[in-house]
């Protein structure tokens, strides 16, 4: 009973707080919770979904119920029951107070999907229905509308094989749903501001790690304006999750965690007007002694922390409720009220051993913004403004007329994968590149004006970044995030990195490029396709290069530049990365490179092309080459594979072939599937006998033949099925299946639009197969 007379007193404290999100809290006051197993540790924070059908279903671990806690007198009322083979999760209250929306799962065989009901246990109802997708962490908009996250996208992380999810929005009877949220991995934990922005987190990088690039956005309600928060740019905590807003003030309260854990860890209370990253804006951190943590070792430091906080809500602006682990070395949470002072009190332990999430008071929630709809859906693009390139961080060595050009580069999305896999700096299924995960595709390349100013369309529903380009189109800077316009949304941005804290320059209507209309998409070298290392560098190597750096040839064992395809990629990209002539941010740090510190400025490839005296270029084909390195030497165009069974989901012959082939040549070949330990072009599919891990072989031997033979089937499979890398190329029967998924889902969601365009209301059950 002490716990909850302190809890009842320290609540009372809250009421006479001035706040925007409530008025007081009554006597009465309840305690909505959802109690389960903690989630089964995986890949990632984000994976608690454990979808029907996906690679991790078997971890679904029911059940999860919805509660009610009477503090005063410590009785429990279940509100929804999912029965024993299900789980009631993310439960959220109406800005009244006498509604609770919330996701639920029936059994293993059902989809997570929405649900609302009263707070008195009437009037449950179903809002979403859609068969295959999973529907989680709704919240209520000001205006009745609903933000939640969804796998409607179905598509993968780049670093692993686990599906994601993006935020969407609904009318408050399930109608209309469709996509504001566009980013390659997973969105989540939404709720509402003051201001009536959207802050959830979110994990995507381009060009960078998978393991810190998970930090705090906002964005409109009606998907425009996606902006950083905090976090970012951190590299430990790994990530930055379940944030709220304090009331009263412009701070918020978030879990400090890590990549390969549940989401929990350390809570924290920033101040964003201290700092966007790092300690500088960490106002109070519990336990105290995880300060020391921020910044240091990598992106799963924070799972050291203990004990272990979990879904933080603030009551006030020093006190709060959250889930905590009752013992250091235990995964059964209770709910705490904790605060500034010290204080960390159990409130409630359930009796049966599971753990307590998700609580909050039940109460109105005061006045919140509503923000108008910015967007349409009558258009297929928007327009995005710079305002001055050249203002922002890490841009000190950069002179004013230097930039020229401004590339705009898509990260599409990864909509399949393989068993198998390529050791870049994460598990890349399949392989796509040496040590980075995307593909990329060049949508365009606009002038700047020498103000610093461009201004130019770009396509809705895209997730692209920027770089910027001298007037021999190497990169100067490069983004290494990502964004998007909705149809009809007018972007823009200060500058390059530009300081986030501090108010930004003076605009001005006469700034050169708003005297013009909006320049194309669809223009410069690339526009248009998916970037292909064998298709779109190799050939000059081929025409300028190969006579000396080839199998066999003196230059050739410095340097091979020659087509032939090998086990992953082909024997000049190998060579080029591993002697590290091109130096590329690859699965990059977290932190902002200085401009001109990776890419073609910096590589020596570049530094010998412009002085190789033998070799005369183009400048087409050394733009070719800079574009290429500043892409961050991508090989693959496509993520779908001929051969997911075969190593690195890419090689023609066999996981047995191969290791057969490694005994008859006494090599192995595990090297050769991964970047850190790659010894270059050990096979050639294109000129088996030219295949150095031959060389030691007597060529009248069984063995011999025997290895010859094994890469000689390794070029006919080729023929026959060519890869990804090769004209001809046809992805295998489940990838074209996961592409029809796909392609189904996007027919939903344009039915859903149309629907909206039309001024008429859909439903799940409107359009279910």
């Amino acid at each position: 009973m002490k716990y909850r007379i302190i809890l009842f007193i320290l609540l009372s404290g809250a009421a006479q707080a001035a706040s925007e999100f409530s008025t007081g809290v009554p006597d009465d006051q309840l305690i909505l919770f959802s109690t389960r197993r903690q989630y089964k540790s995986d890949h990632h924070n984000t994976a608690t979904i454990f979808q029907k059908g996906e690679i991790n279903a078997r971890k679904y671990d029911p059940p999860g119920k919805i509660k009610l806690l009477n503090p005063r007198s410590g009785s429990v009322k279940t509100l929804v029951d999912a029965g024993p083979a299900g789980i009631a999760r993310d439960p959220e209250l109406s800005p009244d107070g006498t509604r609770v929306i919330f996701s639920m799962r029936k059994s293993a065989d059902d989809d997570y999907h929405i649900y609302e009901i009263g707070i008195d246990g009437t009037g449950l109802r179903q809002l979403t229905s859609l068969p295959g997708v999973s529907d989680i962490d709704p919240v209520y908009l000001p205006d009745g509308k609903v933000i939640f996250s969804s796998t409607r996208e179905p598509k993968f992380c780049m670093c692993n094989r686990h599906i994601m999810a993006n935020l969407y929005r609904m009318e408050g009877d399930g109608a209309n749903i469709h996509q504001i949220g566009k980013s390659t991995l997973f969105e989540g934990h939404s709720t509402v501001m003051a201001d009536g922005r959207i802050l959830y987190d979110r994990w995507e990088y381009v060009d960078r790690n998978f393991g810190d690039a998970q930090g705090l956005w906002t964005v409109n309600p009606d998907g425009t304006m996606h902006s950083i928060f905090y976090g970012n740019n951190t590299p430990s905590p790994g990530g930055v999750i379940d944030a709220r807003q304090l009331p009263g003030s412009q701070n918020i309260i978030a879990v400090f965690g890590s990549c390969h854990d549940r989401p929990w860890g350390a809570l924290a209370i920033l101040d964003r007007n201290k700092g966007v990253d790092g300690e500088a804006a960490v106002e109070h951190i519990w336990p105290a002694s995880a300060r020391e943590l921020i910044g240091v070792g990598n992106w799963d430091t924070f799972k050291k922390v203990r004990p272990r906080y979990e879904d933080p809500f603030p009551l006030s602006q020093t006190r709060f409720l959250c889930a905590r682990t009752i013992e250091d070395d235990s995964e059964q949470t209770g709910i705490y009220l904790i605060d500034t002072a010290g204080t960390e009190e159990l409130i409630y332990q359930d009796p049966d051993g599971f753990g307590c999430f998700d609580p909050m008071p039940v109460t109105a929630r005061g006045d919140v913004r509503i923000k108008p709809d910015m967007r349409s859906f009558d258009h297929t693009g928007g327009t995005f403004f710079v305002q001055n390139v050249y203002e922002g961080t890490h841009m000190e060595n950069v002179q004013p007329g230097e930039v020229k050009f401004l590339r705009v580069i898509e990260s599409p999305e990864k909509r399949s994968f393989t068993p198998n896999h390529w050791g870049g700096q994460g598990a890349q299924a399949p392989a796509m590149n040496w040590h980075s995960f995307e593909n990329k595709r060049i949508l365009g390349t606009v002038p700047v004006e020498d103000d610093g100013s461009a201004f130019f369309e770009v396509p809705a529903d895209t997730f692209f970044y920027f770089q910027l380009l001298d007037k021999d189109g190497k990169m100067i800077q490069s983004m290494r995030s990502g964004t998007i316009v909705q149809p009809g949304e007018q972007q823009g941005c200060v500058g390059c990195h530009e300081n986030r804290v501090e108010p930004p320059p003076a605009s001005s209507l006469s700034l050169q490029a708003l005297t013009r209309p909006p320049s194309q998409m669809g223009l410069g070298y690339g526009a248009g396709r998916r970037f292909s290392y064998l298709q779109e560098i190799q050939p000059i190597f081929d025409q300028h290069c190969t006579t000396c750096h080839d199998f066999g040839e003196p230059a050739g064992e410095a340097l091979n530049l020659a087509a032939d395809k090998e086990l992953v990629f082909n024997a000049s990209y190998a060579d080029l990365h591993r002697r590290k002539l091109v130096r590329v941010a690859g699965g990059g740090k977290a932190e902002i490179y200085p401009a001109k510190s990776w890419g073609s400025h910096a590589s020596r490839l570049t530094q010998f092309l412009d002085g190789h005296e033998d070799t005369k270029l183009t400048a087409t084909e050394k733009q070719k080459i800079y574009t290429w390195i500043d892409l961050n030497g991508v090989y693959y165009p496509s993520y779908e594979s001929a051969y997911p069974q075969n190593p690195a989901g890419r090689s023609p012959i066999s996981k047995q072939q191969l290791a057969r082939l490694g005994e008859l040549c006494n090599i192995d070949f595990k090297a050769n599937q991964r970047w850190s330990t790659h010894p270059g072009a050990w096979i050639s599919f294109d000129r088996p006998a030219r295949s150095p891990c031959l060389k030691e072989l007597d060529k009248d031997s069984d063995a011999y033949a025997e290895a010859l033979a094994l890469i000689e089937s390794g070029r006919a499979n080729l023929a026959a099925t060519p890869r990804a890398d090769m004209p001809g190329f046809v992805p295998c029967a489940a990838d074209r299946q996961r592409t029809a998924r796909y392609e189904e889902m996007q027919a939903v969601e344009t039915a859903y639009r149309q629907a909206l365009r039309q001024g008429r209301k859909l439903y799940d059950t409107d359009v279910k197969n």
